[in-house]
């Protein structure tokens, strides 16, 4: 990884086609949007094998898209582990997986595993609910939550947060 990296971020769900890439996305159109490209280095994964190699949920592709993200050139992985060496903060979209990195997660690395919701300032959600088994507004829901919590990564890592408790 480039010298000018100061955080290296995975993004993690399950299968790593809809919510994790959504959120890489995301995050990945913040970053050029604020020119900090070459500062964070991002990443997604699933914890499970279900997807490896496919690229996103086509529901996920078209709602980023909706909102100018551009998420068709990603493609499911799943998380290894060089990714608890690698990464300086694994980021769950819930519960479940949150458990399943942890109880993967050799221990010196447990402590950068956190859940991502936790940098949202405007949804009281703790968890990006799966979309997956239901229709569009959920895609559009995950949005919602992603984009808040994007905004409020970016803001810590970045040593402009002010409103964590």
């Amino acid at each position: 990884m480039n010298e000018g990296v100061k955080h290296r971020v995975l993004f993690v769900c399950m299968g790593n086609i809809c919510r994790s890439p959504t959120a890489e996305g995301v995050f990945r159109r913040l970053l050029q949007e604020r020119g900090l490209e070459g500062t964070i280095y991002i990443d997604s994964a699933g914890t499970h094998d279900y997807h490896i190699g496919k690229a996103p949920d086509p529901r996920a592709i078209r709602a980023a898209a909706q909102r100018g993200v551009d998420i068709s050139d990603l493609r499911a992985r799943q998380v290894s582990v060089e990714d608890f060496e690698i990464f300086d903060l694994i980021l769950a979209m819930d519960g479940a997986n949150f458990a399943d990195l942890r109880r993967e997660c050799p221990k010196p690395y447990r402590e950068r595993i956190r859940m991502f919701l936790d940098y949202a300032a405007n949804h009281p959600e703790q968890e990006v609910p799966d979309p997956y088994f239901g229709g569009g507004q959920g895609f559009e829901h995950v949005l919602n939550l992603v984009e808040d919590a994007a905004e409020g990564l970016l803001a810590e890592l970045s040593g402009s947060r002010t409103d964590r408790a």
